[in-house]
């Protein structure tokens, strides 16, 4: 068991400022397997505070980008080396398979933090502009300031790093709050953290739950909220950052579509599936867990999936062999499974739908449902489990259509043999981001969403933008 006594505040090792505790619970065996300290409003106070000295008092701010992208590049080598480590953290906390972890928590995050040292060590901090009025403007972009982030459960190390990253790359400092679900993968990213020497106070871990996110939403210290989570959350956490008219970044939930065309071919579906529609177990907010398929071919494809789906391995997320772990907690568990009761009335049960086979662990077995109608809870509602909705359409406009009629706006792909054809019904889709025959997100990007999928963008160039604000200096003579 994981014992923790304290957090990383102010660059190093600090104890908290109360005696609260986190327990910290497997998913796949439902035990005990660690518990830190959690965080209070206090603690909270004491990182912002270093925050804001690492902003003001230190030359992390105003040193030449070359620097800051150094201390990235340091941060992803020590994240690397501590890979294993990283992956098989997140794997007993939330039951992300550990090939998934491996793939994400681990190999895209080193290449991100390394994306964005590349990037940093290039940005241009002043641009001169002359103007149409006679004289120039000196345009200089500077950093937002102190960060608040709030990181999610499901995919917790990937999702900090889209937020650390391009935040340290325009100069910003940060505090971040993980989720109590999954704290232990945050304690071996601040080591990683101490081991790259960023001056005190960069960066800041404070855990703990929904009241202490809602403290660090509204502390007058922070500058500019980023927050990954449900949308629900996003929305009041988007009110008060208006009331108060401070910058905020919300990725949120997801309902995405997966259009197959009557080309497409049926094997690369088959195969491209896992990433699509069913990443850490259905447990992503891009997953395209609407399933629309032309109806000359629909009894094919419904056959093909369900077949597929029901021979998905079931179990221990350590396990190399498994392809579904476990929920990330029972409440999230029961949850889904009252969205397959749902489902039952709703659609024809062609895969899954039974109770787990496992002893212990919060296990959904993998479901398909088809001769389901758009209109449908299951396939409006955000399930975030190992749950597929397939829909019939007849012509590209009603594919358009279904595909579109969605509160949200996040993930989708398309599916086609004809790379045109498929990047015309793409650009008619009314979401962030699209695949064309598979899915996964772009370190060199923008990712995120509209509608009820958020507001802003992460990775990519243009997530450094968000982190900056803009001063223009008048030349006059």
């Amino acid at each position: 068991m994981q014992q923790h006594h304290t957090f990383f505040i102010d660059g190093g090792w600090v104890n908290p400022a109360s005696s609260q505790r986190i327990e910290v619970i497997s998913a796949t065996s439902e035990q005990v397997i660690g518990s830190v300290p959690e965080g209070s409003n206090a603690d909270i106070d004491r990182a912002v505070a270093a925050a804001r000295r690492a902003l003001t008092e230190s030359t992390w701010a105003s040193c030449a980008p070359a620097e800051r992208g150094a201390a990235l590049g340091r941060f992803a080598d020590a994240l690397e080396k501590r890979g294993a480590r990283l992956a098989e953290a997140v794997s007993v906390q939330n039951g992300m398979p550990i090939n998934t972890a491996d793939q994400l928590e681990v190999g895209y995050t080193v290449a991100l933090i390394r994306y964005y040292a590349a990037l940093a060590s290039n940005l241009q901090v002043e641009e001169s502009r002359p103007s149409p009025l006679g004289f120039n403007t000196l345009v200089r972009r500077e950093p937002v300031g102190v960060v608040g982030a709030i990181i999610p459960w499901n995919f917790p190390v990937i999702l900090s790093m889209m937020k650390i990253g391009p935040a340290l790359a325009a100069g910003c400092t940060i505090v971040l709050k993980p989720s109590p679900g999954t704290v232990l993968d945050s304690y071996i990213v601040a080591e990683a953290a101490e081991e790259a020497q960023f001056p005190p106070g960069v960066i800041n871990w404070v855990p703990g739950g929904r009241e202490l996110g809602a403290y660090l939403v509204s502390h007058p210290g922070v500058d500019k909220v980023a927050f990954t989570g449900s949308t629900a959350a996003g929305r009041s956490i988007g009110e008060v950052c208006g009331r108060l008219l401070r910058p905020v970044s919300l990725e949120l939930g997801g309902k995405s579509a997966s259009i197959i065309l009557e080309d497409a071919n049926i094997d690369a579906v088959l195969a491209g599936l896992p990433a699509a529609s069913l990443t850490s177990n259905g447990q992503a907010c891009f997953s395209c867990t609407r399933i629309l398929v032309p109806n000359s071919r629909y009894q094919e494809f419904v056959d093909a999936i369900a077949a597929t789906v029901s021979a998905y391995v079931v179990g221990d997320p350590l396990d190399r062999a498994t392809q579904i772990g476990p929920m990330g907690s029972a409440i999230h568990r029961d949850r889904v499974e009252g969205y397959i009761a749902k489902g039952r009335t709703e659609g024809k049960l062609v895969a899954g739908g039974r109770p787990s086979a496992q002893a212990r662990g919060w296990f959904v077995q993998p479901t398909v449902f088809a001769d389901v109608s758009n209109t449908a809870t299951i396939a409006q509602e955000e399930i975030f489990g190992p749950v597929l909705s397939i829909i019939r359409y007849a012509d590209d406009n009603e594919a358009i259509r279904i595909a579109n009629d969605s509160a949200y706006g996040l993930g989708g792909s398309v599916w086609s043999t004809d790379h045109a054809r498929a990047f015309g019904m793409a650009r008619r889709m009314a979401t962030g981001t699209v695949g064309i025959n598979g899915y996964m997100p772009d370190l060199n990007a923008p990712f995120g969403g509209i509608k009820a999928s958020g507001l802003g963008r992460e990775m990519g160039p243009e997530s450094v933008s968000a982190y900056q604000q803009l001063k223009s200096m008048y030349v006059l003579g």
